[in-house]
């Protein structure tokens, strides 16, 4: 098993546009916004791949830095402690569970965080990995 990295940022309202965030509609794959279930992360092209690791350290490190570059603009800071937070994902990805952080902004916009385990014993999609391999 191995984790893939995804990210989006922007505007909270945009993510009540369902139909760019479930895998049936014509938009989805184009869509920058984050799917409804988090294992549709793979669906996704491979280039909306922030980074992908097999190494448990690795993933929960870049899941600390990218919450840390989000930390000033948090509306609630530290609702739950980093800490605490990095204590469940090393917990819940080796035993196939994803992970994603989704926090509000200032300004309205939201930050969602994931770390999504390739192969998902949730969502049924290849890895986008071979997916792009296969597509070259």
């Amino acid at each position: 098993m191995h984790w893939h990295a995804y990210q989006w940022t922007g505007n909270g309202a945009d993510r009540g546009d369902e139909s760019g965030r479930r895998p049936g509609s014509p938009g989805f794959p184009t869509s920058p916004l984050p799917p409804m279930r988090t294992g549709d992360w793979l669906a996704k092209p491979a280039s909306r791949i922030a980074g992908t690791f097999d190494d448990i350290e690795a993933a929960v490190g870049w899941l600390a830095h990218e919450y840390g570059k989000a930390g000033a603009s948090l509306i609630r800071p530290e609702r739950i402690p980093l800490e605490e937070r990095l204590i469940h994902a090393r917990d819940a990805l080796p035993r196939g569970v994803d992970v994603q952080w989704g926090e509000w902004l200032k300004g309205g916009r939201f930050v969602t965080l994931g770390l999504i385990c390739c192969p998902n014993r949730h969502v049924a999609r290849p890895c986008p990995l071979r997916a792009q391999a296969h597509a070259t």
